[in-house]
């Protein structure tokens, strides 16, 4: 799955994707970018 990464200020295909619930309890993906590491978190449920 596909999310913006903050720190490089792009689109990047997620490494280590997994669905998880926020404490709000809507559904998010949850992985990290494969250049930086950075966590990124994207709302919605996923593909």
């Amino acid at each position: 799955m596909e999310g913006y990464c903050l720190k490089c200020r792009t689109k990047r295909e997620m490494k280590n994707a997994n669905q998880v619930t926020l404490k709000n309890g809507r559904p998010a993906t949850q992985g990290a970018c494969p250049v930086c590491g950075t966590k990124i978190t994207v709302i919605g449920k996923g593909k």
